[in-house]
This record gives C-alpha cells, structure tokens and sequence, in this order.
C-alpha cells in the first residue's frame, strides 16, 4: 500500500513537472516578438502610454484621447523564456509582409477576387487601381495589434482604401508653368487631354503613392501597423473609355506635333529675319562713314584758312577733269 501511495506520489510530481514546468519553456525565433499575459492582463512597463511615444506625434487632440494604449515589456528574439501555467505568450512576427490593395481580408471574392480595386475619379469616371501594400506589426505599438483592435489588418486596409478613394476622386494634377507654346489661345485640345483626371494619375503616380504613406502614417499609433510604402503600379479605365482615351491622347500629340513644328518654323523666320537687318545696317553703316569722313575733312579745311577750302575743291574738278572723257560746261552768254 505505501508502494502504491509511493508510487502514485512521484507520478504526480512526474506529470506536474512535465505539464507546467518544462511546457512552460518557451522560444521566440528571430522574426516574431511576443508578449505574455498573466490571467489575461499584459505586462506593462510602469505607467508608460503611446502618448509618450513618437508614433502619436501626428495625432490629432482627439485621436489621442481614442488611441492611449498601454506600453507593454516586449519579449525579444531568443530564449528559452519560461512561463507560469496562468501566463498565455501571444507571439506576432514582425517582418515585412506584403498584400495586393484590392485583397479584402474579411471577403476573398470581392474586388474581382481581390485583383482590381475599383474607384471613382473627379470626372465621374470609374477606373480600376492596381498596386501592392508593404506593411509590418510595430513593436512599439503591440498592444493595439493584439489587443486593442479584433483585426488590424482589416481596419488598417479598410483605412488605406478610404483614404485612396478620396484621393482619386478629388486628385488634380499640380500646375506646370505655363510656357508660351501652352498660353496660345489655340490650345484647346491640348488642354483638354491634359484635364482628363486619368491622365492626371497616370502622371502623378509617384505623388499620389507619397501622399497614401503620409496620410496612413498614423496607422501605427492606432492600429499597431506600420505601412512600409504603398506602390499603385497601375490605374485602368473601363474599356470604352479607354479607346476614347487613346483617342483624345492622339490627338493631342498629333496637335502638339503641329504646334511644334509652326513654332520651329516662326522661329526660324525671326531669326532670318533679324540677320538680314543687321545686314542692311551694316551695308547702310558702311556707305554712311565715308561721307561722315568727308564731312569732317572739309569741315578741317575750312577752318585751316579761307583759301584751302577752295584750293581742294579745284584739285578735285582737276582729277575729275584728267579722268573724264567729255566735259560739258555751262556757257556764259554774257
């Protein structure tokens, strides 16, 4: 009996070791982070919120007082870590992971299977976005990942959507400057394909992928995620209004073509036009100057005394007189 009452003792202390001692170790592998709850409360550190984190800078007064979450102790890579049978470690990896835009967690068959999101441009126009979202888990906000909101992830693309459609919807292309082939009052056409908003996106693609990671860079102080870049690689109209398009685009090459080659050819005109006066000037220059050396010559004379003027005048009529084949004089009937 006292064999048996033994026996069942070291069995006991056998399956409580295994049970709550040696499955209490635990590991964390080098892309995951975890945190441990002890009857289901977190671990914090002090007294410490996300307000005193840089993450809630662009938060506004009353985002702030919604997203206050607690910071808690975060459990690095590594181990063996233990843990008290009351305590549950919830692990979360925090490497990049990358999801198309149109995916829909909470329903795969939406947005054509999760392909194409669909949006409304400014012209009333309804054009398809293709494109990917590099995201992560922020360590510094894991409380809100884990237990602050049901699905992040969700709510983060639910965001991330809301936020691109009314981008796309009120999106205007930044002004150019204006040059003097674009202010000609004959550019109708021209400027009518350029205020197509579908045109306008396919130029600014860069800006509008800016603008989405500065307007979702409050993600991580809500929701615990961090939007690493969002890359919209494509925007696709309806097929008839893409024919239209193309159209509207050809023809506004086929014009600037035009315009172009007018100007070339009004300049090259100016340009000829300028060269040949200042020919004409300095042909008219240079059979002005021996005249105005004349003048001065005859004007030097004159005041050398009264006779030189006229002694110059008769040496010339003598020259004019010895090269001359026939002289016709005035006679004096006198």
């Amino acid at each position: 009996m006292t064999a048996i009452f033994f026996g069942c003792v070291v069995g006991f202390i056998a399956w409580f070791l295994v049970r709550y001692l040696a499955a209490g170790l635990f590991t964390v592998n080098q892309n995951e982070r975890a945190v441990k709850t002890s009857f289901g409360r977190a671990e914090r550190v002090g007294n410490a919120t996300t307000l005193s984190d840089p993450i809630a800078a662009s938060l506004s007064a009353e985002e702030k007082d919604r997203y206050i979450y607690p910071q808690v102790r975060v459990i690095p890579a590594g181990g063996p870590y233990f843990k008290w049978p009351w305590e549950k470690v919830h692990k979360v990896s925090v490497a990049t992971q990358t999801m198309n835009l149109a995916m829909d967690p909470e329903d795969p068959t939406a947005n054509n299977n999760g392909t194409i999101l669909e949006a409304v441009t400014k012209d009333q126009l309804n054009t398809g976005l293709i494109g990917q979202i590099r995201w992560r888990v922020s360590e510094r906000n894991l409380y809100a990942y884990l237990f602050g909101v049901k699905h992040p992830i969700t709510h983060v693309m639910g965001y991330f959507i809301s936020v691109l459609r009314e981008r796309i919807a009120n999106f205007e292309a930044p002004p150019a400057p204006k040059t003097p082939e674009e202010a000609a009052p004959h550019l109708g056409l021209a400027t009518a394909a350029i205020g197509i908003s579908i045109n306008d996106l396919r130029k600014n693609l860069r800006d509008i992928n800016d603008h989405m990671a500065r307007e979702c860079s409050q993600s991580e102080a809500r929701y615990g995620v961090v939007l690493d870049a969002s890359l919209i690689t494509g925007i696709d109209p309806p097929p008839e209004v893409e024919s239209a398009l193309a159209a509207i685009n050809t023809a506004y090459n086929q014009v600037s073509s035009d315009i172009s080659l007018a100007q070339a050819a009004a300049d090259q005109k100016i340009v000829q036009s300028k060269r040949a006066v200042e020919i004409e000037t300095l042909k008219a220059e240079a059979e002005v100057q021996p005249l105005i050396a004349l003048a001065e010559q005859l004007s030097e004379l004159k005041r050398s005394g009264a006779g030189a003027l006229d002694a110059y005048i008769r040496n010339v009529r003598l020259k004019l007189y010895s090269e001359a084949k026939n002289v016709i004089l005035e006679a004096n009937h006198e």
